[in-house]
């Protein structure tokens, strides 16, 4: 049986127009060609022409030129997983709104984008469509993820999310016994040198689990900032092994996104997304 090549990049020049990416790839690296479709289809092959920015290659009958450069990443640990399911909560058409799965990435990398909310929009919206990132939940996390389907609509809601404009409310499960936030706390702890704010309440306390609910709502939205927050006011969310409980046995971060408006791209109506029983 042959061992599974490890994780490796490879670039690979096209020498003359008119060559075949499958044919090229699998020359330098001794791959099987099935291997390499897959690593195709699941956005870990790159094509760079010169004078313009690499993009992924998934189609392998794409016209190559001389000079262009293949680039495959090829990791079989990424390559191997499979994406948990979204829920489609609104095809508005310029945009989709989606309940984003823990586990499921917000976009990918250069190793691959099979397992990221906007691959799984391009492949199942109907009709299909380009996705474009307009913002991120972190791959623990879950709720509402707006994914944009044209460049006017993603600059559109790019904008809005940075003049603060959209609102977002998210709820934790946290350790510790929240009643001691009398009042909404506001937290203005800067990340990695950046504002970032964050509105903190109470909602619910449980005496049996030393645990509550909080609901948060973010100004910015810095990395990793509402568990960055929580934990520096002593309430680290369940399931963080990141910022809190580093022998956490919660499988899932209990952060999700609960409350989503924005402005629609196209009517300039206020849009409202909530997740059902939150």
């Amino acid at each position: 049986m042959t061992a599974e090549p490890d994780k490796h990049s490879l670039e690979v020049a096209v020498p003359e127009a008119g060559g075949n990416a499958i044919d090229l790839l699998q020359a330098a690296t001794n791959l099987p060609r099935q291997r390499i479709k897959h690593a195709m289809a699941c956005g870990a092959v790159w094509l760079s022409s010169q004078g313009r920015r690499a993009v992924r290659l998934r189609r392998a009958t794409r016209a190559l030129q001389r000079g262009d450069a293949l680039h495959i990443h090829y990791d079989p640990a990424v390559l191997s997983q499979q994406p948990p399911t979204p829920v489609l909560v609104d095809d508005a058409g310029p945009y989709s709104v989606w309940i984003k799965p823990s586990g499921m990435r917000s976009q990918g990398s250069k190793w691959g984008d099979h397992c990221t909310i906007m691959r799984w929009a391009e492949k199942h919206l109907e009709p299909q469509r380009n996705a474009f990132t307009v913002h991120r939940l972190d791959m623990p996390a879950s709720g509402l993820i707006v994914v944009a389907h044209s460049k006017t609509a993603a600059a559109n809601l790019s904008q809005q999310f940075k003049n603060r404009t959209v609102t977002k409310r998210y709820r934790a499960r946290v350790k510790g016994d929240c009643r001691s936030l009398v009042e909404p706390v506001t937290v203005s702890t800067p990340i990695d040198g950046k504002q970032a704010r964050s509105h903190i309440r109470c909602v619910v306390e449980d005496s049996g689990t030393l645990e509550s609910v909080v609901e948060v709502r973010i100004e910015t939205g810095r990395k990793h900032q509402i568990r960055r927050h929580l934990a520096e006011l002593g309430f680290p969310i369940v399931g963080d092994r990141l910022y809190g409980d580093a022998q956490d046995a919660d499988p899932d971060l209990q952060l999700t996104a609960v409350h989503l408006a924005f402005d629609h791209p196209d009517s300039n109506v206020r849009v409202v997304y909530e997740v059902p029983g939150a």
